[in-house]
């Protein structure tokens, strides 16, 4: 979304609403998730195929939050709030 402005066009930008982050400086959890899901529906897949009632295993079996790059996330209160802070 835009707003225009007589000097031209400027791009809004968009803000976290609370101040949350990842605990490291690790970008994204992308590759983490892409494994923890492959390992997970191959789990799922050899299940059914020994015995199609089977309910599907426990997603915590497969993965652990505090073991992927980001390691959780923080709360920052009121001493991070300055605009470049809350920039997504």
């Amino acid at each position: 979304m835009a707003r225009f402005i007589s000097l031209g066009l400027i791009m809004s930008r968009s803000r976290r609403k609370t101040p949350v982050c990842g605990i490291t400086t690790a970008v994204s959890e992308h590759f983490d998730k892409q494994a923890w899901h492959r390992r997970y529906r191959k789990a799922v897949r050899q299940r059914l195929a020994i015995d199609p009632t089977a309910e599907p295993p426990h997603l915590r079996e497969f993965f652990d939050p505090w073991c992927m790059h980001k390691d959780g996330k923080r709360y920052y209160g009121v001493d991070r709030l300055n605009e470049k802070f809350l920039r997504k």
